[in-house]
Formats: structure tokens, C-alpha cells, sequence
């Protein structure tokens, strides 16, 4: 499965192995045109070439505002990787 996301403004607080971390709202679809939103605690570039990373940081702080569509309630346990 290919999923193709966009970053939101919203950053949520989740708990992991019992630990609260933050979290980054993503927003997007698959091939098939499915719309997903994804929870990202991290991201990092796979790469030595510092101009790369320079690149993803800029990146990586590019963000849309939500859409009405986000789910308000609890994640299904079937969906959680």
C-alpha cells in the first residue's frame, strides 16, 4: 500500500508504552484514494548529505490547517501499527 500525506499545523499529545509524547496530524489518501490521517511522532531523513537534510527540515515545517473531515474519536485497534 502507497499512502500519500501532507503535514497539518496540529500536533496532538498521545500516549506511548505509557509515556505522552507529541504527536504531528498528517492528512492524506492511498492509490486508491482512501483518506487516511496518520499520527507521526517522528520523522528523520535517511542521509548523510547535510544540503538533504538542510532541504527536509525546510521541509518538514511546510503545514496545511486541518480538515473538517479528522476523526474526533478513538482510533479502531485494528488501525494501530
Amino acid at each position: 500500500m502507497k499512502v500519500i500525506l501532507d503535514s497539518t499545523q496540529t500536533v496532538i499529545e498521545i500516549v506511548v508504552d505509557g509515556r505522552v509524547v507529541p504527536a504531528r496530524v498528517w492528512e492524506g489518501h492511498t492509490e486508491e484514494g482512501t483518506p487516511v490521517v496518520a499520527w507521526i511522532t517522528r520523522v528523520s531523513p535517511q542521509t548523510h548529505d547535510p544540503d538533504v537534510a538542510a532541504t527536509f527540515g525546510r521541509e518538514l515545517h511546510e503545514t496545511a490547517r486541518p480538515s473538517l473531515a479528522m476523526p474526533a474519536g478513538p482510533i479502531p485497534l485494528r488501525f494501530i501499527l
